[in-house]
Parts: structure tokens; sequence; C-alpha cells
């Protein structure tokens, strides 16, 4: 291949293939984030709700208990300290968590703070990862530093399309647009 051949033939439109500009290529990964958005949100509000719903998880000890959890990973946890830190109220610790993971999942599902969203979710997913899923054998059988950088492209995209977050942006361009203060920021 010579420099400066292109890899896809252009179209018609100055597309790739035969499709335009803004074709079904160009929707297709304008909307690719979504399903990675839907899965998090889901799996977040499912898991705060779970951990509300669980008398035992919200006990400082017991079997199935936040408190046990924490006592039992922490000779192996990457930082002992966050887990010296959950133990301080296992059970307020339980539901900061829980609450933490249903906020999350619902403002990644319903695109509201997006990027804040996700960064709650990639420190929740962090943190999870320095504790509990620290010591599994090879680190990939850890599932918290998988769902750590699945929320990463998150992070950097926000939720630009069909979320809060869009249609405040969209609202907030055409008040400018349209002149709302006046005809300063028009030109």
């Amino acid at each position: 291949m010579t420099s400066g051949t292109p890899l896809l033939p252009s179209g018609p439109g100055g597309g790739v293939g035969n499709l335009p500009d803004g074709g079904l290529r160009a929707r297709l990964g304008r909307y690719s984030l979504l399903p990675l958005r839907v899965f998090l949100g889901i799996t977040f509000v499912y898991a705060g709700i779970d951990k509300l719903t669980d008398s035992a998880f919200l006990s400082s000890s017991g079997n199935g208990s936040l408190g046990d959890l924490m006592r039992s990973v922490k000779g192996s946890a990457g930082v002992p300290a966050l887990v010296d830190f959950a133990l301080h109220s296992p059970v307020g610790f339980g539901y900061a968590l829980a609450i933490g993971e249903l906020l999350v999942g619902l403002g990644t599902l319903l695109g509201v703070f997006g990027r804040v969203a996700a960064l709650g979710g990639a420190v929740i997913s962090f943190c999870l990862w320095l504790t509990v899923s620290w010591s599994a054998t090879p680190y990939y059988y850890g599932n918290d530093l998988v769902y750590l950088m699945a929320w990463l492209p998150l992070l950097l995209a926000g939720a630009p399309y069909l979320s809060f977050d869009s249609f405040r942006s969209g609202r907030r361009r055409a008040v400018f647009r349209n002149g709302a203060f006046g005809n300063t920021w028009k030109r």
C-alpha cells in the first residue's frame, strides 16, 4: 500500500464506502457507548437495591455481612487502610456503598451528570478492586478491575446522547443561538 492511500474507499458525499458523511457508521459510532451505559447503569442500580434490601449484608457481623466480608479480606487487600475505614462502621459503610451504587446507576442510566456518575462508579470499582478483588489470581478473575475499565470511556465521553445531560446542553445552546440574551451573542 502506498502512502496516502485510504484504507477504505471514499464513496459519494465523502463518506466511507457508499455511506455519506453522517451515515449509518457515524450514527452507530455516535451511540456506541449506549449499551455500556445501560449495562453499567442497570448493574449498579441492581447492586444498590440488592444491598439495601439484604438485612444480612447491612450487619456488622454474621453470615453474608459486610463486616465479616471486610474482616475476611483484610489480610489480602491491596490497601488494608480502606478495609479498616469500612470496619469503623460496617453498617454505615454498607449503606453508603449501597446508596452510592444506586445513585451512580441512576445517574448513568438517565445521563444525569454522566461524567460525575462515571467517576463515582470508577471510584467504587477501584476501591472494591483494592480490597475485595485484590487477591484474585490471576488478576483478570477479579471483576472489579473490569468494571473500573468499563467506567473509563463513560468518564471521558460523558452521556452525550439520549440523556438528561444532552437535553440540558441542547436547551442551553438554543438559548444562546436564539438570542435570549439580546443581540450581544449574535454576529
